[in-house]
């Protein structure tokens, strides 16, 4: 009798606990006075570089010099967060760059938050609907492999990377060393396959669950960490005889992001915190095979209008990322057969690369999302093979073909760590200028296929600028397998309107060569090309 009355007074306690919806809550400042105004003597500013590696503080000095801290980049004020625990919430993420935190909310709490004098606003946590299922499957397995002239044996993962040139670059000894690269997926079961348990993983984080554990727990679906399996093995992965990912020398950094239960989506405070801690680490590059939206009349959904480069969270993060020197990859989406039709968030951010998909002959493929963004600019910016992608099957030790821009994606932003891994100094807007400037059809880019089929060979070959010392320093590398006389590379140049002169450039090894120009002023105009 005891135990019937306890069950009973159990359940009519469950169903008395008020329903709790996931909000982002806005602060109206940090308590630190005027924003544009920073005092780089104070205890937040310096908070905000003790959060920073060394190696987050030089990739931002590159394109910020020395005022690398931002308003964005203090601390949230801990009194702020002491009166939110105050009140019996939990918070959940701490969003700096919004001066924002997340926390599940029931009506009685929303209310008492919305009278507190220091809040700004409050939001619903959107949860954006995954648009970029792909699907699996075995294809013929005669696909050519273990070429006579090749270093490396791709296995059945060499026709993905012959499309876009390089197993080439590979040749010449690129291959993504010295790069970070931080992956945003649905979680990583790296540690049990033998593409990926030998990869250098430096840094991994389930922002689900807030956790270091990336791949399935118990109370994961079965497929969790599938998704991002797949994708971490195409950009990284190492099996020579069955699978070569594109930059598999980089290390890497895995958060887990993407929550598949129910309806797959991911909740965009996890991504945006996702991008905050990868930056503070030190991130390099970052990419995520997650186009979203949703098409549903919902309170929770954008639309395309608002696809314009400054709404969706998960864009607004990358936009602020970019700002501190990141490269931002990600899918453009799959709806180019669907209603919808055109790319989702991120991809719409204003310097994210964003990566449509063609099938093995460049064509391409039909369900890739199309541009333009809401605004009128370009998208995506270019496409890779995203149909009949091999890569690594979690919670086995096999392989399997894919399809979908999540496909397209890590083949892109592998070669961005091959041509940052060669040429450390670019900065992110330098190499979001040579990515694009690599793609098959440059000079005439579209809202299908951007400025085209991206090249590895012709992204390391494209010639670069390092400044050093107030000189201008043209460095150009040259891949040729039948080999280069190192004494017979010229570059011919000229000031637009003058004559050209003819100069011998200096080799700097590694097939790089070298050239400092004399000194121009900044708004002139160089026209320049090579001999060899």
């Amino acid at each position: 009798m005891t135990m019937k009355y306890l069950l009973i007074f159990l359940f009519a306690f469950a169903l008395s606990i008020p329903a709790q919806t996931k909000y982002l809550i806005y602060f109206k400042d940090k308590g630190t006075g005027n924003p544009q105004n920073l005092n780089k003597s104070s205890e937040s500013y310096r908070a905000a570089i003790e959060n920073l590696s060394a190696a987050s503080i030089e990739r931002r000095k590159k394109v910020m010099g020395d005022d690398f801290i931002t308003f964005e980049d203090l601390p949230l004020k801990e009194n702020y967060l002491f009166q939110i625990k105050a009140l019996g919430i939990s918070i959940v993420h701490k969003l700096k760059w919004f001066n924002a935190v997340s926390a599940y909310l029931n009506e009685k709490q929303l209310r008492l938050v919305e009278n507190l004098p220091f809040v700004e606003k409050i939001e619903v946590v959107k949860i954006l609907k995954q648009s970029d299922r792909f699907d699996d499957y075995l294809l013929d397995q005669s696909a050519p492999h273990n070429t006579d002239f090749l270093t490396l044996d791709y296995g059945l993962s060499y026709a993905q990377e012959q499309l876009s040139d390089i197993p080439i670059v590979h040749d010449f000894d690129v291959d993504g060393e010295g790069i970070i690269i931080g992956v945003l997926d649905s979680g990583f079961d790296w540690k049990n396959h033998p593409a990926l348990h030998n990869r250098q993983v430096i840094g991994e984080y389930d922002f689900i669950q807030n956790d270091s554990v990336t791949s399935n727990q118990f109370n994961d679906p079965q497929a969790q960490h599938n998704h991002g399996t797949y994708v971490l093995s195409v950009l990284g992965g190492y099996d020579p005889g069955n699978l070569i990912g594109v930059s598999f020398n980089s290390k890497f950094l895995l958060a887990k992001t993407e929550d598949i239960s129910d309806e797959t989506h991911v909740e965009e405070d996890n991504y945006a915190a996702a991008l905050e801690w990868m930056e503070a680490l030190g991130v390099d590059i970052t990419t995520s095979s997650l186009g979203y939206s949703e098409f549903n009349a919902s309170t929770y959904s954008y639309t395309y209008s608002q696809m314009d480069g400054n709404t969706a969270i998960v864009t607004r993060a990358s936009n602020l990322a970019f700002d501190r020197g990141v490269v931002c990859v990600t899918s453009a989406g799959n709806e180019g057969n669907n209603p919808w039709k055109y790319i989702t968030a991120p991809a719409d951010a204003f310097y994210i690369i964003s990566v449509g998909a063609v099938f093995p002959g460049g064509s391409i493929a039909a369900f890739s999302s199309r541009g333009p963004t809401a605004d009128g600019r370009i998208k995506p910016e270019i496409v890779t093979q995203g149909v009949n992608v091999y890569g690594a099957s979690a919670a086995s030790q096999a392989y399997y073909f894919s399809q979908g821009t999540s496909a397209a994606a890590p083949i892109a932003a592998g070669i961005t760590g091959l041509l940052l891994s060669k040429f450390p100094y670019l900065t992110n807007k330098q190499v979001r200028k040579i990515i694009l400037e690599s793609g098959s059809h440059s000079s005439s880019p579209d809202t299908v296929t951007g400025y085209g089929l991206l090249s590895a060979y012709t992204a390391l070959t494209f010639p670069n600028i390092k400044t050093e010392m107030g000189n201008f320093i043209i460095n150009k590398m040259m891949i040729d397998t039948n080999g280069v006389n190192s004494q017979s590379v010229q570059i011919h140049y000229r000031k637009l309107g003058e004559g050209i002169t003819d100069e011998f450039m200096s080799n700097a090894g590694a097939s790089v060569y070298s050239f400092s120009l004399p000194q121009y002023l900044s708004r002139d105009t160089i026209e320049f090309y090579f001999t060899y």
